[in-house]
């Protein structure tokens, strides 16, 4: 469930492209599907948060060519070869997360298992990298557990904010 705090998943770990490419919408969202599909039946459906991080804005383009008889007079060839749209796609770097699972700690190898069947549907290399952040945040986990001792942590949906007054209570 999307709705569940920060404070509810602390494991988090990422897909990570390991090479400049196009990654179709298509391939996208099979790694979602796959990824979803096996985190559901293992650990439950309200277990985990799945969040895919890039978007597919590049428009894909093609110069469809005729291949019969007679063509030749039917076609310019290269003359105004600016094609039609066939799809979209996202431009992912080198090092760029395609998706991010954040769980509880006891969850975290299916976690894992769930992002290596993910990576069969991209094309390239990726890795499975496991974070040392507390879920989605940018904190570490011994900070973030530091800084909510100190009441210095205010929650912000599935992310965190430092206070930079500390809350007291009286």
């Amino acid at each position: 469930m999307k709705k569940k705090g920060v404070d509810e998943f602390p494991f988090c770990v990422h897909l990570v492209s390991w090479e400049k490419e196009n990654v179709s919408s298509e391939a996208l969202e099979a790694a979602r599907i796959a990824c979803n599909k096996y985190m559901t039946k293992t650990a439950g459906k309200d277990a985990f948060h799945l969040r895919v991080r890039v978007h597919p804005f590049h428009v894909l383009r093609i110069n469809k060519m005729l291949s019969c008889a007679g063509a030749d007079r039917l076609q310019t060839g290269m003359r105004g070869a600016f094609g039609k749209p066939q799809g979209v796609c996202a431009r992912v770097a080198i090092g760029q997360v395609l998706l991010s699972v954040r769980c509880k700690d006891n969850n975290s190898t299916h976690a894992q298992e769930a992002l290596r069947r993910a990576k069969f549907k991209f094309p390239g290399r990726q890795k499975i990298i496991v974070s040392r952040k507390w879920g989605f945040t940018k904190f570490n986990r011994a900070d973030y557990v530091r800084l909510k001792q100190d009441q210095r942590i205010v929650p912000d949906g599935v992310n965190a904010k430092v206070s930079v007054v500390v809350l007291h209570k009286f």
